[in-house]
């Protein structure tokens, strides 16, 4: 079973880990977290991480911003082979992940990034207007709609 962990600049790590858990509770154990706050230097970032990735099983490291320092220590700690990173962490991509967690590691990096990118969409540009139709005194056939 894989297990996620969630690297990104404070708070936003632990609120996705919290959202996570909230969807799926019955895996909060495979979920964990790591804030980074903007003191923190890269190379602490990389130990802390380091010392919380389980010992045994793949793991999903999920980063907030390609290049920052939240994924350049993931990327510092990734072998590719047990431990993968992603990045662009958003609850889609979270929520795909701990759905398909029996899934071997390198086929739920591509779920996870799926779950990401099919996540974001646009769904409306504005509001369908709601007026009432208003007669006018000089409109002989009462065409108001047009």
């Amino acid at each position: 079973m894989v297990h996620l962990v969630i690297v990104a600049h404070a708070p936003l790590a632990s609120a996705l880990r919290q959202v996570a858990r909230h969807a799926y509770a019955e895996c909060a154990d495979r979920v964990t977290s790591l804030d980074v706050d903007p003191g923190d230097r890269p190379d602490d970032v990389e130990i802390r991480l380091r010392a919380m990735l389980p010992r045994s099983g793949g793991v999903l490291l999920m980063t907030d911003v390609f290049g920052a320092t939240p994924c350049n220590a993931a990327l510092r700690v990734a072998d590719g082979v047990r431990c993968r990173v992603v990045t662009g962490v958003n609850v889609p991509m979270i929520w795909r992940a701990l759905c398909y967690g029996d899934a071997a590691l390198s086929d739920l990096v591509g779920m996870a990034v799926a779950g990401a990118t099919h996540g974001v969409m646009q769904v409306a540009t504005t509001r369908p207007q709601n007026q009432s139709p208003k007669g006018s005194c000089d409109d002989p056939l009462d065409a108001h709609d047009q």
